[in-house]
């Protein structure tokens, strides 16, 4: 599932299917800037990689718990492959594998599939799983904790269930007048990974003016890899007529992207699940268009994006890179095990 591009060949790309195109010389010439970082982080490909590697291990079927990672492409695929997505654990049969998703589980959630016997890979973000201790820890400490995040959002109900009796949810900055706590020397904030950097330090501004004794989490919560795709796109938004992110409908990360260019100069955002979305209504008067991609995007849908583009004059494509990433988590130590026991396996002559 792992894709990878350069900027070479996402212009080959681009440069062929404007050729292709019907009527490809009297084209006029557009340009694309496209925003790097972009697409996945390393805990959407480790959750990713987690259930190929599980189908492998063990045969389909292999359930996941809701949606690996928010994005729609990534979830049919990988039930093609024998991936059956359920909403709750309790919808497992027992003694089956689930795979939690990368946005991470309540207490609760692991409680009912041991009481169901199912094995589990727990495929929750390594940064997700930093925001639950975090909370573990303040909630030990007694601290109020104002989790900062979307209502009905999966990562925010995990974290949340880690200390319910402790945590208080704030979905913005609208909702700082709402809250109300037992002792305002002792609250802390913390907050979804994958929210507007913008919008979630306001959240805290107004916080703070209400409580002024209020401590910041030990370490950012907001993602690296969601930091850096906001500020790729700040870079690229005040030179574009039109900004197209690539991602579905409930990822988070995706939503704020068209926010965040809207609101660094772009005349114009819209989110798209892949280049059928496109509306070629958008790009008239556009002599610049934008492309990015949320964080639990693959490439094959961005490049997708390009060739579409380049089809219709956009073909002098420009990468703007404002950060590198390298990071990378290890599988699931679940996964780890076995496939480490399975190489251990005698080898059965044939």
């Amino acid at each position: 599932m792992t894709t990878s591009s350069t900027p070479l060949a996402a212009t080959a790309r681009a440069e062929a299917a404007r050729a292709a195109a019907p009527g490809a010389p009297d084209l006029p010439g557009g340009r694309v800037l496209l925003a790097a970082p972009r697409g996945y982080c390393a805990g959407v490909d480790r959750a990713v990689v987690a259930v190929e590697q599980a189908l492998e291990l063990y045969g389909a079927p292999v359930y996941v718990r809701k949606e690996i990672v928010h994005n729609k492409h990534v979830v049919q695929t990988l039930q093609r492959r024998g991936a059956i997505f359920v909403g709750e654990a309790d919808e497992v049969p027992e003694g089956q594998t689930v795979v939690f998703s990368a946005h991470g589980v309540s207490p609760a959630v692991h409680a009912q599939a041991a009481q169901r016997s199912l094995k589990t890979v727990d495929a929750t973000c390594p940064l997700v799983t930093k925001v639950h201790k975090e909370a573990i820890r303040f909630a030990a400490d007694d601290y109020d904790i104002l989790l900062i995040g979307h209502a009905g959002h999966e990562e925010v109900e995990g974290t949340a269930g880690e200390a319910p009796e402790h945590i208080q949810l704030v979905d913005g900055p609208d909702a700082v007048d709402a809250v109300q706590v037992r002792d305002p020397e002792r609250v802390v904030w913390l907050s979804q990974t994958t929210l507007s950097v913008d919008e979630t330090m306001e959240t805290v501004r107004r916080l703070r003016e209400r409580f002024p004794a209020l401590q910041d989490p030990p370490s950012d919560d907001i993602c690296y890899a969601t930091q850096n795709r906001q500020v790729a796109v700040k870079k690229i938004a005040p030179e574009t007529e039109l900004v197209l992110v690539v991602g579905s409908a409930n990822s988070s990360n995706s939503v704020r992207l068209v926010e965040v260019a809207r609101e660094a100069g772009a005349d114009a955002a819209h989110r798209i699940d892949d280049a059928s979305e496109i509306d070629e209504a958008w790009l008239a008067g556009v002599r610049t268009v934008g492309v990015t991609s949320g964080a639990s995007v693959p490439e094959v849908l961005v490049q997708e994006v390009l060739e579409w583009l380049a089809a219709r004059g956009y073909g002098d494509l420009q990468e703007v890179t404002t950060a590198q990433e390298d990071l990378m988590f290890s599988l699931p130590k679940e996964l780890r095990r076995d496939i480490k026991q399975r190489r251990r396996l005698p080898v059965t002559p044939v």
